[in-house]
């Protein structure tokens, strides 16, 4: 990828779902997720899964007050993962059915919001 990126070094192959997923609060990213087409988040989902275990690896390494901002920014992709993971792995094709319910479910906040 050529020009900046604002992902750590070695996830660039993230940073075109940067302004999609890499959002700040949970409910954020509930809605994202219910936003989202079905292409959307296998196209997400396939390519962050391949990176999440170097990606938890170099997050687990250091305290969350201490992550910089590309490092905040993997972080979120990586909770948006989290969310997308259930769509894809396991509701599949009745993601559309299950999002109906889950719209009348409000997240006030999560432990990973920022306070």
């Amino acid at each position: 990828m050529m020009g900046k990126t604002t992902l750590p070094e070695g996830f660039s192959e993230l940073e075109r779902f940067v302004p999609d997923w890499a959002v700040t609060h949970s409910a954020d990213r509930a809605a994202r997720r219910l936003d989202s087409t079905s292409e959307e988040r296998e196209a997400f989902f396939y390519a962050a899964n391949d990176l999440a275990a170097p990606a938890l690896a170099l997050l687990d390494s250091k305290p969350l007050a201490e992550l910089d901002e590309a490092e905040t920014r993997l972080m979120q992709l990586m909770l948006s993962l989290a969310h997308v993971a259930l769509a894809v792995e396991i509701q599949g094709d009745d993601e559309s059915r299950h999002a109906v319910g889950a719209r009348h479910m409000t997240i006030t906040r999560a432990s990973a919001d920022p306070r």
